[in-house]
């Protein structure tokens, strides 16, 4: 199987301009950030969370695989925090997995139920052919997607 798939589609009009295997499966990496933010959009517009609500890490976001903003957990001064629009900009300049994991946590609760409604969220947009398993886009055999999708989320 290629492992690469695309689709060009005219945002205006949703003609697609060309594809490659648009509809098979394939791991969404990073790009998973994009759904992320969608849904700590969607959190901020509800008033759920603002620009300045503070995110403390938990051990489990402090321990995921780079890229990451670094942040730390020590027994003296407990973990880092920071700000949602300092979360956003981590996650769209610097992919940082330990924030989307951050993000998860307490949208979701914890990165399971967070990727579940990632899920249910990505269905209810028409991506029909989405799983997300994480928030970061770290390797996870359950974690698919297709480029048609990914358009689908971008529009």
């Amino acid at each position: 199987q290629d492992r690469y798939a695309a689709i060009v589609m005219d945002a205006r009009t949703n003609e697609v301009l060309l594809e490659d295997q648009a509809d098979e499966a394939r791991y969404p990496a990073s790009l998973t950030k994009m759904m992320t933010l969608y849904m700590l959009f969607e959190a901020i517009e509800r008033g759920d969370l603002s620009l300045s609500t503070r995110l403390t890490a938990s051990r489990n976001a402090s321990r995921q695989p780079p890229s990451r903003l670094g942040l730390a957990c020590s027994r003296r001064r407990g973990c880092d925090s920071i700000t949602v629009e300092q979360a956003i900009n981590a996650l769209v300049v610097q992919s940082a997995n330990d924030v989307a994991t951050l993000l998860a946590e307490r949208m979701g609760g914890s990165e399971a139920r967070f990727a579940a409604n990632m899920t249910a969220r990505a269905r209810e947009l028409g991506m029909t052919e989405t799983r997300f398993a994480n928030a970061s886009g770290l390797p996870d055999t359950r974690h698919r997607t297709t480029a048609r999708d990914m358009a689908v989320l971008s529009q």
